[in-house]
């Protein structure tokens, strides 16, 4: 009985090589061989461990699995058919064409069972902390004892070239602090990338390495061997207080003339390797072609997965009855559902003109802690940084600190390590039932540029709280005063950019930003602005909107039109009386989001711009590019297309052009 099992389980992973090797080949591209290689690794663990639901991809207690070597994607398509998941042999037979749910990499919300959007290499392993770091914070909010309702496991196939990033070390280093016992990957080492074998870059003792990073380590000195790897995962399950590695050794191309070589790494092995590859395998099946035995096992998946469901369901009800708040509180943090008056601190609330001036960063940090306490699942913190960025949420301990005395631990030390702040922020917004925030100096933001370029691709509820954005940053000088910053993070489709002109423009971005349920980016200012005057204008409404008409300096069509972002629209404003003076009548336009207004109709946007007005100043402490687009062809900017220079922050402003003379001038000269 035990060897028939055994050459069952060998059919049904020779099943896998293939079906994922037909796909490449009939697309003509694509990756064969990590899933000729790796096919035992993915086959042990679904097969023996994951507890998941095919039928039910979205099931709440599901482990999560992570291909974070998503070239391979082709090998985690031929597991989702074969497990019963709505990808249909069709789809294979489509992968990489228009149209399929079988893209390239692996695309989160286009794949059924895709738990994250994977291809840039260290990505997924960082995403991966994220989701260990969110089930653990809600065990630990929802979990009573005999009742773990929160209680699942976060896996990941990760390679060579994922360890060769230093993304990987950031986010290893961070899960080994954390002592994410739950976060277990597997190792496809099989020694080779693009260029030829990674030993002409890549020696490291990975054991050593992870070993310092805290985890707990297993090799598997044949990554063919089922039972080795059953062995070493059931091992890893049982350390609770690590996070686990399992070098698994295998050989890409397995089975294929071109085993252990680069030239099955990124391209189909073509007709004569697939006929040898079949002939060692003994697969006489034709292509696509999956064995009745093979397709019946393997498909029982599927009723494992509904009594996974079912059984965590009972589990469920009884907590339902135990501690009801406790249970409708958990559906609706997992359903994205905000608490009923989630906005109540913060409705009727607004910063008063006769405050003292505030930094949009402390204004932001304030109505951080304010909407925190309505918002239970708000969870995030900052890389090193929260004493500048403010957005430390006081009331609550930090995770992984023994200083927490007890209290709810609510803020992430992400430590100096921005990019696997920003995978891990996806990674906790993919697992639900969080609200996930990271907080850098803007400039520092290009170390976490891919992980908020895949924020927006797979649009996720992601939020990333960037400070200090721009020249105003001062005696810091130019490597700390971001200039194309800003503009560059508009170019991402689909991310919300929100630059606010003063507090209240930043309470409106806040609530926006939660129940938009989008990606955003928020640029927030180290020095301190005036509070605008809120009579003259709706700022929720005018911030939803994007950009709006702040203020007007007489009755009829203006003169000429003052467009502001940040900490330029009070200068604005004080311009716009200048200029009244001098009997030109300004309209001030701010615009703290891009993106929101760019979503806006024609007839609004004509509204507030005025097509028949050619005499349009655009001023920002940023980059000139892009602001063309609406100033046209007569109109003017005022930015800074130089890095800019160490000295206090109202001197460097005033040297590079951003003071009321100056604007006045401009405005001047443009209408002469």
């Amino acid at each position: 009985m035990q060897e028939l099992k055994q050459v069952l389980d060998e059919k049904c992973i020779t099943a896998i090589r293939m079906l994922a090797a037909d796909a490449v080949e009939k697309a003509r591209s694509g990756h064969p061989g990590m899933p000729l290689g790796a096919a035992p690794l993915i086959y042990v663990l679904w097969n023996k461990f994951l507890k998941h639901n095919p039928s039910n991809p979205h099931w709440f207690d599901r482990d999560r699995f992570i291909l974070s070597a998503g070239h391979g994607s082709a090998l985690l398509y031929a597991m989702l058919h074969l497990t019963g998941y709505d990808v249909s042999l069709e789809e294979i037979k489509n992968f990489r064409q228009w149209g399929s749910k079988t893209a390239g990499h692996p695309e989160y919300g286009h794949t059924p069972g895709v738990e994250a959007t994977t291809g840039p290499l260290g990505q997924g392993f960082g995403m991966g902390v994220g989701m260990a770091i969110a089930e653990q914070v809600l065990a630990r909010q929802f979990n009573r004892e005999q009742l773990a309702v929160v209680d699942h496991y976060t896996y990941a196939i990760v390679s060579d070239g994922d360890l060769m990033e230093g993304i990987s070390s950031e986010a290893a280093s961070l899960a080994g602090f954390l002592k994410l016992g739950k976060l277990i990957y597997l190792y496809d080492q099989n020694f080779i990338s693009i260029e030829g074998s990674t030993d002409l870059t890549f020696t490291e003792d990975i054991q050593q390495r992870f070993t310092a990073h805290n985890w707990h380590v297993v090799k598997v000195d044949d990554g063919n061997n089922i039972e080795s790897l059953e062995t070493a995962i059931r091992e890893a399950q049982q350390v609770k207080n690590q996070p686990s590695l399992i070098i698994a050794r295998t050989h890409i191309g397995y089975g294929s003339p071109k085993q252990d070589n680069q030239n099955s790494h990124g391209e189909p092995l073509g007709t004569d390797a697939m006929a040898a590859t079949r002939k060692f395998f003994g697969w006489g099946c034709e292509p696509f072609h999956i064995p009745q035995d093979v397709a019946e096992y393997m498909h029982g998946a599927v009723e494992k997965g509904k009594q996974f469901e079912k059984d965590w369901q009972s589990l469920f009800e009884h907590y339902k009855q135990t501690y009801p708040s406790h249970a409708s509180l958990l559906e609706k943090q997992y359903a994205g559902e905000l608490p009923e008056n989630w906005d109540d601190a913060i409705k009727n609330f607004v910063f008063s003109t006769d405050e003292k001036p505030m930094a949009t960063r402390t204004a932001s940090g304030k109505i951080m802690n304010l909407l925190a306490e309505k918002i239970p699942h708000l969870i995030g913190g900052s890389a090193d940084l929260a004493p500048s960025t403010k957005t430390f949420l006081s009331k609550y301990g930090s995770l992984g600190s023994i200083h927490s005395d007890g209290k709810e631990q609510r803020n992430i030390h992400f430590g100096v390590r921005e990019h696997a702040m920003g995978a891990a922020v996806n990674g906790m917004a993919l697992h639900g039932g969080i609200i996930p925030y990271g907080s850098t100096f803007l400039v520092f933001s290009d170390y976490m540029r891919p992980s908020i370029r895949l924020a927006a691709l797979m649009n996720v509820h992601s939020l990333f709280v960037f400070t200090h954005d721009s020249i105003g940053v001062g005696e810091d000088g130019p490597t700390h005063q971001p200039i194309e910053h800003v503009m560059s993070l508009r170019l991402i489709p689909n991310l919300l950019d929100f630059r606010p002109g003063d507090a209240n423009e930043t309470l409106a971005a806040w609530r926006l930003a939660v129940e938009l349920k989008r990606p955003a980016v928020f640029f927030l200012s180290r020095q301190n602005l005036p509070v605008l005057d809120t009579k003259r204008y709706p700022v929720l409404e005018g911030v939803s909107k994007g950009a709006y008409i702040l203020s007007e300096s007489g009755t009829g069509k203006p003169d000429i039109i003052l467009l502001a972002t940040g900490s330029e629209v009070f200068l604005a404003v004080q311009a716009q009386e200048q200029l009244k003076e001098k009997g030109i009548h300004a309209r001030v336009v701010s615009m703290p989001s891009w993106k929101l207004f760019e979503e806006q109709s024609l007839q609004y946007r004509n509204a507030v711009l005025l097509p028949a007005i050619k005499k349009r100043i655009a001023i920002e402490a940023g980059i000139t590019l892009g602001w063309q687009k609406w100033v046209g062809s007569e109109g003017a900017i005022i930015g800074i297309d130089r890095f800019g220079a160490s000295a206090p922050g109202e001197i460097v402003m005033k040297q590079f052009g951003f003071s009321v003379d100056a604007i006045v001038k401009h405005s001047c000269d443009l209408l002469s």
